[in-house]
């Protein structure tokens, strides 16, 4: 007996032709694409599944509305917020467990270093340099630390020049930063110490020197990860 047959919604295949061409490149990075009203036109679907078509493409992150005289569907290449939706739905949907976060963040982060010392730019050097800056003057409020941290870290990553690797540990970075928050250990005191490791990574980043560079990211991310290993140890999941 034939199995069961299942049949592409149309709006799905128009989706499905408007990602090739945009993933191919034949529709550049800034191309505007037909209106909808050209759109139902030129495929003969109805304005509800050029719509959902199109709703499809933009969560995916491959096409952004802009507004305007000017404006128009523009064709986008996917960024780092595209992949930290999925991602982010990932961990919660699946209840990934804090050792799991902690364990990828242990397994990028000193490549990611070495990575970045071989190959950072000036560019690069100057914005790590104004980041460690403000997370130093930041120390004596939580938050605003946290969130510069937060941005160093993909800072050096992003300096190391793997965009896959670079966008996984962006994806991940601030549910590492809210699952493993201790309060009672999140003192002043401790934040000194993170402004020391990430001097001594820098110092390394400038200098060159991956191997110490990897070293040291190791030591920090280890360190950063003994505070809450009570919690870990409980296998509390991200919520």
């Amino acid at each position: 007996m034939l199995g069961r047959i299942s049949v592409q919604k149309s709006y799905e295949v128009l989706a499905d032709r408007l990602r090739q061409t945009i993933l191919d490149g034949t529709l550049e990075e800034g191309a505007r694409l037909p209106t909808e009203r050209e759109l139902v036109s030129q495929t003969g679907l109805s304005r509800g599944s050029v719509r959902e078509a199109l709703r499809k493409l933009e969560v995916e992150g491959l096409i952004k509305t802009k507004l305007g005289r000017l404006g128009g569907i523009i064709v986008s290449r996917p960024g780092n917020d595209a992949m930290a939706h999925f991602v982010t739905q990932f961990v919660r949907g699946r209840r990934i467990s804090i050792r799991s976060l902690q364990e990828a963040r242990e397994a990028l982060e000193p490549p990611l270093a070495r990575m970045a010392a071989e190959r950072r730019t000036e560019g690069d050097l100057q914005r790590l340099r104004e980041l460690s800056e403000e997370l130093a003057g930041a120390v004596a409020d939580r938050e605003q630390f946290a969130a510069i941290n937060i941005d160093w870290h993909n800072a050096v990553a992003a300096a190391g020049s793997n965009d896959l690797l670079a966008a996984f540990l962006y994806s991940i970075s601030y549910d590492v930063a809210v699952s493993t928050v201790v309060e009672e250990y999140d003192t002043l005191e401790l934040r000194h110490a993170v402004v020391g490791a990430h001097t001594r990574i820098m110092a390394a980043i400038e200098a060159g020197d991956g191997t110490a560079a990897y070293r040291r990211m190791e030591r920090h991310v280890k360190a950063s990860r003994a505070l809450t290993k009570a919690r870990e140890e409980s296998d509390l999941l991200i919520e």
